[in-house]
């Protein structure tokens, strides 16, 4: 025991008395959602002195003793402001993760690139990392220095990185990343047209991305901003969990095809022999046409100046109908004139004397009339599924809600809204599509905070057929997650937003509708951060209330729905 408690009492003086030189190994930051769906990126743990992420194999030799030390860690830093992950090096999917049954999160390291990028050799490899300045304490084994650095963490700056060596014979292996070390991906026929497909309508010039990838140089120069959002997963937006539900809105990328990029990248880029520049030739079709040929009435917006920097709060404005009866819309198009500054744009149908908000003002549930959203990207016109339409009584409007940023270029929008009409006996036997919102009220979000809980439910009285979902929070929103509890007390998932973007906020149409027995109770489930943590919180130090401006907070899930037949 002496001779423990000697070793490491040397290693904490060696730890805290760095030369004056000294500095800490960088990293990177990453971000993986952990076996339960929950999402972690290192950056927002600057709430917490250090993470610690070790990585782990149930069937390596030695991993139970490895694990019940790291655990024991965990027992006696956690509370002291520690965090403590464990990271699935082998690739295994969600539900080989969940039968491990190990206390810890364990994060699901898809492409094993995050693995690859901390340098992980060994199973029980171990880094502690700062969340702040993105840099390296430790790396090694669980042992007694481990111990030493976590203590010295608590009491002192840690100036150099620790490192040790892993004995552990368990290596981990990447035929990925091996397969492109030997045969680099080509630019042009591998690169290039990920690109195009994922990256290119947004990010091109006057798009609404803040940089053009238009050629192999803008690439080339944007590449270690690039690899760091997909590492980090800010891009692409809006991150919707693939194991729950699936919707296109979600801008879903594949493992491999991150992988090709990031193998890519680290392979330094090269251009190739190719004679052809994919991206040069890609032109995006900003279509100023209707998808669907002539709507039967196309009305205008307001026109909206758009100043040259900054983001702006939430524009509202109203578009009279002059409809001489009632209408059922089947199709709408949006056509915005500065598609390089809008964000995102929110329609529903109004009462006279309702604004956007309508009910949503006074109660915590209401059932509203949503005509459709718009985001940026490829033009699209919203075809509603056959039997389905959205109902305008004579005398309704529509209220728009407008994101719009700064470009650099003042701009005017005016936006064209096309309708298309079911007409005569088109109309005998429609479904009027409608939404419920979903809400909890009375918010009390105390300062520094990270995880402050949320629930809204509703029970649905009669069966209806969902067919999308939007989850609505403000600055400080972490998460959201739909759900239907049937009458039987059965549980199911629809769509989890396991990583709330303020700037993104789509409405996801579900590939596979749910159907929805009468009686059943839809649940919208989720957190806040109230924290330095969260990247889009402006004070955390601020108790934040209920509200419906940017500057307070809200818990809206909105499910759209239909009856059922």
């Amino acid at each position: 025991m002496k001779k423990v408690q000697a070793s490491c009492l040397g290693a904490f003086i060696a730890l805290a008395s760095g030369a004056a030189s000294a500095a800490l190994d960088r990293t990177g930051d990453f971000a993986l959602l952990d076996s339960d769906g929950e999402f972690h990126q290192l950056s927002r743990y600057q709430h917490r002195k250090a993470v610690v992420v070790m990585s782990y194999s149930q069937s390596c030799q030695g991993m139970d003793a490895t694990l019940a030390q790291y655990q024991d860690l965990h027992n006696r830093y956690a509370e002291q402001g520690i965090e403590f992950l464990l990271l699935d090096s082998q690739d295994l999917d969600r539900q080989a993760l969940r039968e491990l049954n190990v206390a810890l999160p364990i994060l699901q390291d898809n492409g094993q690139l995050i693995s690859e990028a901390l340098g992980i050799t060994s199973v029980g490899d171990v880094r502690v990392l700062n969340p702040d300045r993105l840099s390296l304490f430790y790396t090694g084994a669980v042992g007694e220095q481990l111990d030493a650095t976590l203590s010295a963490l608590l009491s002192t700056t840690v100036r150099n990185t620790v490192t040790t060596e892993n004995t552990s014979g368990c290596q981990v292996e990447y035929p990925v990343k091996e397969m492109h070390a030997a045969q680099v991906p080509d630019y042009a026929t591998e690169v290039a047209p990920i690109i195009i497909e994922n990256c290119a309508s947004c990010h091109r010039q006057f798009g609404v991305g803040p940089f053009a990838i238009d050629k192999y140089v803008s690439l080339l120069g944007w590449s270690p901003m690039i690899r760091e959002v997909l590492l980090n997963k800010r891009m692409p937006p809006a991150q919707v969990d693939p194991s729950i539900g699936h919707t296109a809105s979600a801008r879903y990328i594949a493992t491999e095809d991150i992988q090709t990029l990031v193998h890519w990248f680290n392979a330094g880029a090269p251009r190739g022999d190719g004679p052809v520049d994919p991206l040069e030739e890609y032109v995006h079709e900003e279509s100023k046409d209707w998808i669907l040929g002539e709507p039967d009435i196309v009305v205008t917006a307001p026109p909206k100046e758009i100043p040259a920097t900054g983001i702006l709060d939430y524009v509202y404005s109203d578009v009279e109908l002059a409809f001489t009866e009632d209408k059922w819309v089947t199709a709408v198009q949006y056509r915005p004139d500065a598609t390089s500054a809008l964000h995102h744009l929110m329609g529903f149908v109004t009462a006279p004397g309702e604004d956007f908000w309508g009910e949503e003002r006074d109660v915590s549930t209401s059932t509203r009339t949503f005509l459709d959203g718009y985001s940026p990207g490829k033009p699209a016109a919203t075809q509603f599924p056959e039997g389905t339409a959205v109902f305008i009584p004579k005398g309704h409007k529509l209220s728009l809600q407008f994101h719009f940023v700064g470009i650099g270029a003042e701009l005017v929008d005016a936006t064209k809204i096309g309708l298309y009409f079911a007409e005569g006996s088109e109309v005998d036997g429609l479904k009027e599509r409608l939404v419920q919102a979903v809400s909890a009220s009375d918010l009390v979000l105390p300062p520094n905070q990270p995880e402050i809980p949320a629930h809204a439910e509703y029970v649905f009285e009669e069966a209806v057929v969902i067919t999308g979902v939007r989850a609505k929070m403000n600055a400080r929103g972490k998460k959201m997650k739909f759900s239907v509890e049937l009458p039987d007390g059965t549980l199911q998932d629809i769509l989890s937003v396991p990583a709330y973007n303020y700037g993104w906020q789509p409405h996801y149409v579900l590939d596979e509708p749910v159907a929805v027995p009468a009686g059943s109770k839809v649940h919208v489930t989720g957190a806040f951060d109230n924290t330095i943590s969260n990247p889009f919180n402006p004070d955390p130090d601020a108790e934040i209330r209920s509200g419906l401006t940017s500057k307070d907070e809200m818990f809206t899930g909105y499910f759209t729905y239909h009856k059922a037949d």
